[in-house]
Formats: structure tokens, C-alpha cells, sequence
């Protein structure tokens, strides 16, 4: 599967669209910190992710950033962590 690995981040300014997002984020991926995810994303993963979050946030308002950062299975991102351990997102065994 061609995955790549995505780091988002967000800044939203209304406690509920915060909330809509962060819940749909838990779904996507694993949670860093609190606006920070990482994903493990196909293509067609991102592009339903990036549709639905498309539909929450308010364009005039909110920041949003999908960072790529490569193929999944080829990158070892080069991380400095302090406190928390960083691990990226493995691939997983899909349970349908």
C-alpha cells in the first residue's frame, strides 16, 4: 500500500469546531500534542481527511497545516523530542 506519513497541525479558534476536528484527527491518526497529529495516510485517506476537515474549519479564522513528509515506509523522520517519546505512526493490521 503507498502510504505516506503526515504531520498536521491546527489552530482553531472556536471550542466547538476544536472539538469536531480533534475527534475526527483520533480517527485519522495518533495524537503528539494538543493541535499535533501524525498519519499514516493513503491517497485516498488524505483526500477524505482533508475534505471533511475542509468542511469544519472557518477559512477566515482557523489555520490548518498537512505537512508530508514522504513515503511511509521509506522515511525515518529525524526528530528532537524533549519529554515525550517520539514514534512514528507503525502500519497496522486492519480488523474489518
Amino acid at each position: 500500500m503507498d502510504e505516506h506519513l503526515y504531520l498536521i497541525t491546527y489552530d482553531i479558534r472556536d471550542e466547538k469546531r476544536w472539538r469536531r476536528v480533534f475527534k475526527l484527527m483520533k480517527s485519522f491518526g495518533e495524537w503528539l500534542q494538543l493541535s499535533v497529529f501524525q498519519c499514516r495516510l493513503s491517497r485516498r485517506r488524505h483526500a477524505e481527511l482533508v475534505q471533511l476537515l475542509d468542511g469544519i474549519i472557518n477559512h477566515r479564522v482557523d489555520a490548518l497545516l498537512v505537512i508530508d513528509l514522504g513515503p511511509a515506509d521509506k522515511i525515518k523522520p529525524r526528530v528532537v523530542s524533549f519529554g515525550g517519546k517520539f514514534e512514528p505512526v507503525a502500519r497496522e493490521p486492519v480488523i474489518v
